[in-house]
Formats: structure tokens, sequence, C-alpha cells
């Protein structure tokens, strides 16, 4: 039955299928069969992984692995600090993980919630209310304002029924819902006006229906479907890091064997050289790193807050980073989802009206100059019927924000109730200084006949002091053939076929713009005049004219996007709105460029995935778009090698939100089940954040290189001097203990500080990079080497040079120890403040980071105390060092930084004129 077209069938044919009466229902027996048969009307959650596997199964990852042998070592060694605080690490690393997953977990849970708790339905000719999970196909629903659709039902009768789908279909109105077949055979949802879906709610009217799925066969069951099936993306991140990981198990434990092997052979106690070998293993593998990534996360995460961002997974900010591609819905997200009339034709006069969103102000302007409503006669008659004719209110609430922990600011919003067409005209007339309440005491509503699908209008009769009134709105077609006169210069003049066609030219014309138009007329009533029906009001109208309003743009979005544009990222609009209205809101936002292509829903369903892939690059807009293609078209994306994040707020876009590398809800008007499925929340459900979210992304990724470079070249220049010198047959340069202090204090401060490093000005300026780049991409591998040997022979050097000044001594020997150890320290500390830029040190201001600058200065007033203080110098074998050796200790340590340095100006001199190709914004970009 689930390969019917429900939407084609009549009341006859439908309830044959179904076996079931319009009058009398199913009988009770009949029900308690077919659900033992079919099941209960639920959404499934899948399996379901108890906690504490989810917790366990954080332990899995190979970093975690590593630190626990590096957690063994250093407990063997003695150094149970160490082994503390690599323990503590992996246990806030699991419990975040921990966090994480069972969060995301609860997005189905969240999704049941939107089902209805009960459902009016009538059994054996009665009615009743059952659970909602006990109705069955073939259930007669009964349905009035403020249900939710506890299934999907195919209407049987509709009386003046809409239903709020915005959450299922991107509809960012209330759809009108009717009982009639349909018999075009492939229909979006959107469009499907027979049918009502489970979870969606009614607004308005009454409807009675039959139920023709229930469950995980319903629209909203295939959503949970989705979800269910849907993988959530390893971030770039996490696989790089453990990526690096290995590479650096790999090459520390590998060096480090040929060290102790050299010092052995020529001659070194094979104890000495085994703790030293372990020391210089324990230094080399960077168990801080994941400790670091977690803290520029999670202060990234701090600023994010405090931009309106929610971070739901700390490793999903540094994936906004390579976004290339940002997939957003249109509703709410890069529009206000607050409809607004923005331009008015009457009497052959094209006016505009300017104002944002609900507040009441705003003007009305021809040619560019504004209007006296007061004295416009025409005007003040179109302002009294959109006043009039009016179900809406709009109300002025005051909004309460948190400001600091104890303090909070208030601000005055207005807000709507009612729906957003009726809204649109009440503030309208408020702006112009004719609002409902301004008019309640002149009249006084006596009958309303409500706007109904099959006559598309809405009439109300008012009395005031010099009689009645009758107030019609609707769409234009069908009111004009109801109209005999048109206001036309102040004067209401018969409404010929020519001043007809006139007006319905204007229509069309505010309809090509995407603008959603409605016509407005009146009749003054006689005393006699009778209008107890539809048709008695409605005739011998005087048509008035037309607005038409739209959903207007957000004004930060456009400015959004042309800054995603600059940094390389494709803006694609998806939306369940029509095509032509996605392409208007596009056009003025910037998204779609020359030879951009628009796809509605039809066409994306009779492509194949393979021509999808070849014109997905070039499509900017998707209209008219199902869950099913909100994923199919992720997917292509990702299949060119996109990053793609996803923006959403309604249950349709979760599936999409999962698939994709990073998924985004909104905070205001997102469902639950768009947050839970997410990475990152919008508490302002402002497009524009996202930009702030990219520029975070992109800086907490750099600090991240930035943070490896200066480790892994430290770690590089304490490897090679200790293999070097092994090789050359001298004694050891450094001792276990000197090793381990040496990590200890300079992976710890200064590279912490590092990570909270501010961001280059160049950044969004730059393009995204690749998902498949390697963390040492962009020369950053040749950086850690080049350094790193520099870094291992200057330490080396200043060895040298001091033991040969009395060979053979054992006091000379701790001395050269004490000034390689100091070069090592120096050298280190001075490399960390080039590590802060991808050019040199001379490129940005040292003393900008002022956490780096106090961390150093620690790391300093530290080394200075291993060596002067006598308590501590028999612990580090060290010794006090002279004027002399102090020279020698800043010349060598400063020699890598110089060298260096010089050669980055040089590079950078030369690569002046090199521009790089953006793949969507600019044709180029000064890198």
């Amino acid at each position: 039955m689930e390969q019917m077209k429900w939407h084609q069938m009549g009341t006859s044919e439908l309830v044959n299928a179904l076996v079931s009466s319009p009058e009398q229902g199913l009988t009770t027996s009949e029900a308690a069969e077919r659900l033992e048969k079919h099941g209960r009307n639920e959404l499934s959650e899948g399996k379901r992984v108890s906690p504490v596997m989810l917790f366990l199964n954080q332990f899995k990852d190979f970093m975690v692995l590593v630190l626990m042998g590096a957690t063994l070592i250093s407990g063997l060694l003695g150094e149970y600090l160490d082994a503390i605080t690599i323990v503590a690490i992996i246990v806030l690393n699991a419990v975040l993980g921990f966090v994480q997953e069972f969060r995301a977990e609860r997005s189905l849970r969240a999704l049941k919630e939107l089902s209805a708790p009960s459902a009016k339905v009538i059994r054996g000719g009665e009615l009743m209310t059952i659970p909602a999970k006990e109705l069955v196909a073939g259930d007669i629903v009964c349905l009035e304002s403020g249900d939710r659709i506890p299934a999907d039902v195919r209407l049987l009768e509709a009386n003046s029924c809409y239903v709020e789908e915005s959450a299922l279909t991107g509809e960012s109105v209330p759809v009108g819902k009717h009982s009639a077949a349909i018999s075009e055979a492939e229909l979006p949802l959107g469009d499907q006006k027979n049918i009502g879906f489970m979870g969606t709610m009614v607004t308005r009217g009454t409807a009675r229906g039959v139920v023709i799925r229930t469950g995980m066969d319903t629209e909203m069951g295939k959503i949970a479907g989705l979800i269910e099936q849907t993988e959530s993306m390893e971030t770039p991140l996490q696989h790089r890091l453990e990526q690096l990981g290995k590479i650096l198990i790999v090459v520390a434990v590998g060096l480090t064997i040929m060290v102790v092997i050299a010092g052995i052979l020529h001659g070194q106690p094979a104890y000495g050289m085994f703790l030293a070998g372990v020391s210089l293993a324990v230094a080399a593998i960077p168990e801080g790193l994941p400790a670091i990534v977690t803290i520029a996360l999670a202060l990234g995460v701090q600023r994010m807050i405090k931009r309106k961002a929610i971070v739901r997974k700390l490793p999903s900010v540094e994936t906004l980073g390579c976004a290339s591609v940002i997939c957003s819905d249109k509703t709410g997200t890069l529009t206000q989802n607050k409809m607004t009339v923005t331009h008015v034709w009457i009497g052959g006069r094209q006016l505009e009206v300017s104002g944002e969103g609900y507040e009441p102000s705003g003007s009305i302007f021809e040619d560019g100059k504004a209007l006296d409503v007061k004295h416009d006669l025409s005007v003040k008659r179109l302002l009294q019927i959109s006043a009039l004719c009016n179900n809406a209110q709009l109300m002025k609430v005051e909004v309460e924000e948190p400001k600091k922990r104890k303090s909070k600011e208030s601000h005055e919003e207005w807000l709507l109730k009612g729906d957003p067409t009726e809204g649109a005209l009440a503030v309208l007339s408020a702006k112009l200084g004719s609002s409902s309440k301004s008019l309640e005491q002149l009249y006084k509503r006596e009958k309303e006949f409500p706007f109904d699908s099959e006559r598309k209008r809405m009439s109300v009769v008012v009395a005031h002091q010099g009689g009645r009134l009758i107030c019609t709105k609707g769409a234009p077609d069908m009111l004009m053939d109801h109209c005999s006169y048109v206001l036309w210069d102040g004067k209401v003049v018969p409404f010929t076929p020519t001043l007809k066609r006139k007006c319905a030219e204007a229509g069309e014309i505010m309809a090509q713009s995407a603008l959603r138009v409605l016509g407005l007329a009146y009749r003054d009533l006689r005393a006699g005049d009778v209008c107890e029906t539809e048709r008695d009001a409605e005739c011998q109208l005087v048509f008035v004219g037309l607005t038409g309003m739209i959903d207007p743009p957000r004004r930060e979005a456009k400015e959004a996007i042309a800054t995603c544009r600059r940094a390389g990222i494709k803006t694609v609009m998806i939306t369940g709105d029509h095509q032509l209205t996605a392409e208007a809101i596009a056009g003025q936002l910037g998204i779609m460029p020359r030879g951009g292509i628009a796809l509605s829903g039809k066409q994306l369903e009779a492509m194949s995935d393979e021509q999808l892939d070849r014109l997905v690059d070039n499509i900017y807009v998707y209209a008219r778009v199902s869950p099913e293609h909100k994923l199919r078209i992720v997917k292509a994306l990702q299949r060119q090698g996109h990053v793609v994040a996803m923006t959403g707020d309604g249950v349709n876009d979760a599936p999409a939100i999962k698939a994709a590398d990073i998924g985004i809800a909104m905070g205001i008007t997102g469902t639950d089940v768009s947050k839970e499925a997410s990475a990152l929340v919008l508490s302002d459900d402002n497009f524009s954040t996202i930009v702030a979210a990219i520029e975070e992304g992109r800086g907490i990724y750099e600090n991240i290189r930035k943070f490896i470079r200066y480790l892994l070249a430290s770690n590089v220049g304490e490897i090679l001097v200790m293999f070097l010198a092994m090789m050359a047959g001298l004694p050891l340069p450094l001792v276990p203990i000197q090793i381990l202090w040496v990590n200890l204090v300079t992976d710890g401060l200064p590279a912490m500080a590092l990570g909270i490093d501010q961001a280059e000005k160049d950044l969004m300026q730059q393009k995204p990079r690749s998902a498949k780049e390697s963390i040492f991409s962009r020369r950053l591998g040749w950086k850690i080497i080049s350094r790193g040997i520099l870094i291992g022979v200057c330490t080396l050097g200043a060895f040298w040079i001091t033991l040969n000044e009395a060979p053979g001594s054992a006091s000379q020997l701790m001395k050269a120890q004490t000034v390689a150890f100091a070069t090592l320290v120096m050298a280190q500390l001075i490399h960390v403040f080039d590590c802060r830029s991808s050019r040199s040190i001379f490129h940005r201001n040292p003393l900008q980071n002022k956490y780096l600058v106090l961390a150093v200065l620690s790391s300093l007033l530290l080394m200075i105390g291993v060596l002067y203080i006598e308590a501590l110098q028999p612990i580090f074998k060290t010794v006090p060092i002279g004027f002399r050796e102090w020279c020698l200790v800043f010349v060598a340590s400063g020699i890598p930084t110089f060298v260096m340095g010089i050669g980055s100006v040089m590079g950078t001199s030369k690569k002046k004129k090199t521009k790089t190709k953006l793949p969507f914004g600019p044709k180029t970009v000064a890198r």
C-alpha cells in the first residue's frame, strides 16, 4: 500500500483501498487486528548503545593507547606527576567524547516527541480519543485548530484548514488544505495539499481524514530512518591527529632505538643509555597534544558563545575552518521568517514600503518620495481594509537577555500572533497609523466569512457610525471576478476590461518578483442590504489595490555571503519553498552568480547520481526539495571533495545535518531534532554567525599547526643533538632528567599560549584548505625539520665548544651539559615566537600575545632556578655558568631564528606577486 499515490485517489477509491468507512470508521476489533499486524504508530529508535559501552568505546582511539603507554613509561621512570597528568588527559577526553555521543543519540528521541500523544478518531460510528500510538491505517481522524496531526492522513473534508508544515517541508507560511484529488502523479510534499503529515500542526480550521500511513512508514518516520542510517563523519582534525600520532610514534621510537644502539656501540653504559633513550622517547612523543588541542578548542568555544554560536561537538569548530560549501535553508536562516509587505499597487501607482520585521515603523514611498497618507484617500482605504479584514495581533513584549553573571538587560520586541500573511498586512497598516487597535472604537465587527481554499478570499462585515462596510482580501484573480468597480485616482469608477487587465498585469509583475500578492476590495452597504452568505457579501465590490509581500533577506546575510565568497566558500540555498521565491532571494543576497543553476525537486528527482555529480558544482539554488533530496545533495558535494556545512531548523533538515561534515541548527526556530543532530547551534538564527564560526575554526586550526610546528621542531632538535653526539662518539650532551625537564617546561605553558594566539589578518582572504590536506602541508614539514636540525646542530655545537675547553674533565662535561641544556631551552623559547607567523618572526609584533610573553618569562625563570639554586643542581646535574658561557648560549640559540628569518624574508619577497585562485569567490587573492 505504501506505493499508492494517495493524493490522486477520490474519496470512494480511498476508503475502498483502506477497507474503511468515512462515517463509521473501523470497528474496535478491526483496529486491534491491524495494530497486531502492522505495529504501533510510533517511531523506532533503532539499536541503542548502553552508556557504559559508549564510555568504554572512548578508549579505543590510537592516540589514547599511545598515551597509556607514555603513562606506564613515566611511572617506571618515577615521573609520577607526568603520569597523573597524562591519566587526567585520558579521562577528560573520554568524558568529553562520551557526552558528545550520548547527546547525539538523543536526536531520535526528540523526533518521537513531535508525535501527538492522543488522537480523536471515529470507531464504530462513535467519536473517541485514543493514544496516538494505537492508530492504524483506515482510522478516521478528526482535526481542529491547535491539533498536532498524529499520522499521515488523507483528508476527506477540509474547512478553512491551514497546517504549519515548515519543520517538514520548509514552506515559510501555513499551507491551505483541501480534500479534492490531485491528478499529477509526482508531487513534492509541499504540494500534496490533500494530505496532512505526522507531526505538523493545524493552525486554523477543521478537517477530517483517513489514516494512510503510520509509524516508520510516515514521512516523519522516513526522516527517522534516514537519521538512523546516516553515519556521522569523522572530522578532518580527528583524522589528522590520528595520522600524526602514528607517524610520531614510529619516528620517535625508531630514532630513539638508533640513539641507544649508537651510544652502546661507542662505549656508553647500557643502563644509562636505556634510561636516556626512554627519556628521549617520552620527550619526543607529544603526550600534551590532545590536551593542547582540547584547550584550544574549548577556548574557541567560549569565544563562539560570545559571538552567538553554541558548539555541541568540539572538533566541529575546526571543521568549519575547512568548509568549502555551506548548504543553507532559506526560511529563518537567510531570511527573517517575518512576512513583510514591501510593495503596494493602487490605481496604477507603484508604491514601496520601508521598515523591517514586525516593528510598526516605516513609510510608504512613490518615486522615492514619502507619501502623506492622511491626504491620500486611496492608500487610507487600503490600510483600513488591511487592518479590519484581519485576525492577526501585534504584541510588544519585553525580552530579557543575560549580560553578565548576576545582571540582565532587556529590550522590547514586537511579536506576531496569528497567520504570517495577515500579520504582514497588520504591520503595514500599523506602520502608517491605521492599526486595528486605533480602528476598534470606530468599527465593530458583525460577521466574518473565513478564508476558504476554494474561494481564496476572506471577508468581514463591520459597522461604523455612518453605516456598514464589507472588507475583503484574497487572491487577485479570484477577487477581481467579484468586483464591479475600482478605486482609481481617488474616485470609484466602473471596473472596465482595460482596467482589469492593468490590475492583472501589475499582479503578474509582482508575482514574477517572487512576491506573495493579495488583492483588497470593499463595499459600502446600504440600509437594506443583506449579508448572510459569502455570495451576498462578495459581490459588487470596489477593487482598491494589491499588496506584495515577501519574507525578506536578513540585512547581515548579504555581507556574510560576500565574506564567504572572498574566503573561497560557496553558499548554496536549499529550501522547500517555491523556485521563483528562492531564486529571487538568492539574487538579492548575491548567492546566484552569472551562469549559476537553480534546480527544482522534480528536476533533481529525474537526475541520476552521475548527472548530479557533473552539475553539482554549478548549482546554487535547490527549491521544492524533500528530506531525501537534501541528504542526496550533501553526499553529492562530498563526493566532489567538498567539506560541507549544512544549516537548517526543521525536522526535514536533520538527516542532512547529521550527514554533513558539520551540521548547523537554528537556536530560536530550530526543532529539538535538528539541534540534537547538529554539531553547532546558532543562538541568533543568523547566517552571519556562521562566518564568525568559520573564522574561529580557521584560527584554531592554524593555532594547532603553530603548536605542532613548535613542539615537533623542538623534539627533532632534542633527538638530533643526542643522535649526532652518539654517532660522533661524544659523551651524552643531556642527561635523562634534563631531557624530561626540557619537555615539561617548554612543552607546557608556551605551547598552551600558542593555542590561544590571535589569528593573522588575512585569514579570511585565503581559500579553504582541502579536507585531505596533510597536517604537514604548506611547507610545515620542511619548517619543522629544518628548524629542528638547526636547533640540534647549534646545541651540539655549544656543547662541543664548551667540552673542548678542558677535554676529559668530569666537571667540564657537567658544564658542557649545562650549556647544552640552556642552549636547547633558549632556542626553543625563541622559536616559539617564530611559530606565531607563517612568514617570519619579523612579520608580527612579538609582544602582541601577552600570555605567550608571560609563559616564556616563567620558563626562563624556571631554567635559571635549575642552574643557580643549589638544592636543585644535584637533582638536574647542572652547574652555574658565567658570562662567557651565556654569550655562547645566546649566540647558539639565536642562530636558528636568524637563519630561518632571513630565508623567510627572501622567500616572501619572491612570492609577493603570486596569487591563488579561489573556486567560488574572486578570481585571485594574495597569499
